[in-house]
């Protein structure tokens, strides 16, 4: 029940920072971002190409990282879309880009950080990362950075290069914070198991 709870706070941090990122106008990452930038390009629905983009992670991580976690990590994405849908109930609001970028990857950094530790994720890039980093100890935060600083590249189509810096910087503030907090994500889980390669190192 803790890390249920745990998990619905890291998702309210997590979905803070995208309504930060939203309201400043800010290319947003992962999944999500990717769905948002190729959507018009490629004249589809958002919610279709959404759930096209994560069905290959999904895939990935029910056969690399145990049921448990994917299907905590399928519950922690719908928690996150029904708490930032609550954005259309808000008084509307402007943030100022840079503040938005720097704050909003702060908090996104700290409720990644927060799923990663009670075995969850968003799916998307944050699967991939927590992975690479049990298996192959790489930094989750260079991984995820990778992932989205493509995803900005793509929105240069649809968005502004002041808008894309900004994004840069924003993605670049969350990697960063998941760099710093990679020794709690580590602390998290247990030596994966050598004799079977389905073996999860993700806490249940």
């Amino acid at each position: 029940m803790q890390k249920w709870l745990q998990i619905a706070i890291g998702c309210l941090i997590t979905a803070s920072g995208l309504l930060l990122l939203r309201h400043a106008g800010i290319v947003t990452g992962g999944t999500a971002g990717l769905s948002l930038s190729l959507a018009p390009l490629l004249g589809s629905s958002f919610p279709i190409l959404f759930a096209l983009l994560n069905l290959p992670f999904f895939l990935f991580s029910c056969f690399f990282m145990g049921k448990a976690f994917t299907v905590k990590t399928i519950i922690a994405i719908a928690i996150l879309t029904a708490m930032t849908s609550v954005d259309s109930h808000l008084p509307d609001f402007v943030m100022p880009p840079l503040a938005g970028s720097i704050v909003g990857g702060i908090l996104i950094g700290i409720g990644i950080t927060a799923l990663f530790r009670n075995g969850a994720s968003l799916g998307g890039a944050t699967l991939l990362a927590l992975y690479l980093h049990k298996r192959h100890g790489i930094n989750p935060g260079k991984t995820n950075f990778l992932f989205d600083f493509i995803v900005v590249l793509t929105s240069l189509a649809s968005f502004s290069l002041l808008n894309g810096l900004i994004s840069v910087l924003s993605i670049a503030v969350t990697s960063v914070i998941l760099s710093l907090l990679k020794r709690k994500i580590t602390q998290s889980s247990t030596t994966p198991a050598k004799s079977s390669p389905n073996a999860s190192s993700i806490p249940n």
